[in-house]
């Protein structure tokens, strides 16, 4: 069974541990604010970048070949006009000839422009926006948001059982007068 004494099936003790420090590297700044975010120097510029909301994978290549940064090289020891130039593209992609279909808010309801929205707060918003107005037209998706069910064709008989009632529901009366009939 192994060493004697020592259980391999026993759990280990949760530990209250510090956070682990971040080793510093010589010529590598240790946080970089791009587009809003903090983020570690010591991460791959790829990588660092898929930390702000709304760039994901392939926007993110794109990204850097449109600012002209090796993607292999830490986001820490780049200069501020790389950093810059990654905001700049980040804020305003189509005009570094980034195609449309990678961007995430392509055709807007309300405006009809093509855009790019990035960040925690803006993305926020306009998902609140998008929402309210489904639920202001009425249309299916918004009023099962309203409801707090599925809206993308889910079968909910045994999934999404939390939070909104579902199945048969008794009322105050028909249960009161089932309780006094226990009783008796």
């Amino acid at each position: 069974m192994g060493v004697k004494g020592k259980n391999p099936y026993k759990k280990k003790q949760a530990t209250d541990h510090a956070p682990r420090k971040r080793k510093l590297i010589e010529g590598v700044t240790g946080i970089v604010r791009i587009a809003g975010v903090d983020v570690f120097g010591d991460k791959k510029v790829k990588v660092a970048l898929l930390r702000v909301k709304g760039v994901g994978q392939n926007l993110s290549k794109s990204i850097i070949d449109a600012a002209g940064v090796d993607p292999s090289v830490m986001i820490g020891t780049l200069s501020e006009e790389h950093v810059a130039k990654l905001e700049e593209v980040i804020k305003n992609p189509l005009a570094f000839d980034i195609p449309e279909f990678m961007l995430n808010r392509r055709k807007d309801p309300f405006t009809g422009e093509t855009s790019h929205v990035f960040g925690s707060a803006d993305m926020t918003m306009q998902m609140r926006t998008d929402l309210d107005h489904l639920k202001k037209i009425r249309c299916y998706r918004g009023i099962r948001h309203e409801n707090g069910l599925p809206c993308r064709g889910q079968k909910t008989r045994s999934s999404f059982r939390k939070g909104a009632r579902m199945g048969v529901s008794k009322s105050r009366e028909t249960r009161s007068k089932q309780k006094t009939a226990a009783k008796k």
